[in-house]
């Protein structure tokens, strides 16, 4: 075996959508502005995505050698991805955190930011719900003063 750094598992795989991404970032950039002037509003952009296609083809190129990771094919290594970058505590949270998102369209802001502060502390807390319940309420009592009080944002 070489002195190159091993692969994690679905390190391959992750960069090369990073490189999808970035040549998605290039053509929507290029959407904007084409190629017409350096100062135009997508010129930056157009930098910025040429520059990320760039470090992902050099990032790919400079891992074409180093060993693959310690698994039994595809399926092992995906499911050794899943195992060691999702474990169960962060899945619950994101899928609190979206329907979050859903509750706010649906109920609005004050009752769908208690009912994801609560639930997830509830979570967080493993049951803790008088505690949950006072940290529910003082962190949206402040949230809801600097946005409506000081910041005079309308919150939905």
């Amino acid at each position: 075996m070489s002195n190159e750094q091993q692969l994690k598992t679905g390190e391959r795989a992750f960069n090369a959508l990073l490189l999808l991404l970035s040549v998605g970032v290039f053509y929507e950039a290029y959407q904007i502005a084409g190629f017409d002037l350096p100062n135009s509003a997508g010129a930056f952009p157009l930098l910025l995505g040429a520059i990320m296609i760039g470090s992902m083809l050099a990032i790919l190129w400079g891992q074409r050698h180093h060993p693959k990771p310690d698994t039994t094919g595809a399926l092992d290594e995906a499911r050794q991805f899943v195992q060691q970058h999702f474990p169960l505590p962060i899945v619950i949270f994101s899928v609190l955190a979206l329907c979050y998102l859903f509750l706010l369209e649906l109920v609005g802001f004050l009752p769908a930011t208690v009912l994801f502060l609560f639930v997830s502390q509830v979570f967080l807390r493993r049951g803790r719900f008088l505690a949950s319940l006072i940290i529910t309420a003082v962190a949206t009592g402040v949230i809801y003063a600097l946005f409506k009080l000081l910041f005079q944002v309308y919150l939905p």
